[in-house]
């Protein structure tokens, strides 16, 4: 049983297994390094990633059990459907991935402390500039009121954080990326931890072994360049 956590080196960008993250607390597994877009793919490539408050140290994370969506598993209800069409809401991708992250920090940093630091904010920015990281856009009346961000590693797409300001925002663009995701063979959405907002859209835990072997498989496999395009989306799923 692994008792210590590693001290990453700066020259280096490696990370031990994820297998050997702790258990107390869960899914710690290093500390340190930085966060340089090489960094940032080798880690979601291992099933890792950052998560820390500002003031600390970058903590580096591999939870077990692992949280996951798989797509065909995805809980439309009945009122979800119901605000998909008849709010008022538009849909997009890849339009505002500044936006979405900005709000997402300034959302959680008024109830609780955000991990979305300034650091944060520019590497995932840089990760959208390569095609990496990717956003979904809720609209009303031309203003942004909710969405999600993420990074696309083959065929899975690790969710990082979503915000809403109108009630049923941020599950709106749930809905929207399962119906992207659909349309282009991915296999399921990372959610890394478990929440009773997850739960309820069908959000599972895995155990991490499973995961990693899931992962390993289907980040070797390419993405329709299509899939990201930025482009308004119309909502089409029953």
């Amino acid at each position: 049983m692994t008792t210590a956590v590693y001290q990453l080196d700066p020259e280096r960008i490696e990370f031990p297994p994820a297998t050997h993250a702790l258990s107390h607390p869960n899914g710690l597994l290093a500390i340190g390094g930085d966060l340089s877009i090489p960094r940032l793919i080798q880690a979601y490539n291992n099933g890792i990633f950052p998560w820390y408050n500002p003031g600390e140290p970058i903590l580096w994370w591999s939870p077990d059990p692992r949280a996951i969506l798989e797509l065909d598993e995805f809980h439309l209800s009945r009122s979800l459907k119901k605000s998909l069409r008849t709010k008022g809401f538009t849909y997009s991708v890849n339009l505002a991935f500044s936006e979405v992250i900005a709000q997402c920090a300034n959302i959680r940093a008024k109830h609780e402390r955000t991990w979305i630091t300034e650091d944060i904010y520019q590497s995932y920015n840089q990760l959208h500039a390569q095609g990496i990281a990717h956003s979904v856009e809720v609209w009303q009346n031309n203003i942004l009121v909710g969405g999600l961000y993420g990074i696309n590693v083959g065929k899975i797409f690790c969710g990082e954080s979503m915000f809403h300001t109108q009630t049923d925002a941020s599950k709106c663009a749930m809905a929207i990326l399962v119906q992207i995701l659909r349309e282009h063979d991915y296999q399921f959405i990372d959610c890394q931890l478990q929440n009773d907002h997850l739960k309820s859209l069908g959000v599972k835990e895995i155990k991490r072994e499973h995961f990693l072997s899931q992962l390993n498989c289907y980040k070797q496999m390419s993405t329709d360049s299509a899939c990201w395009q930025p482009r308004s989306i119309d909502y089409l799923m029953e």
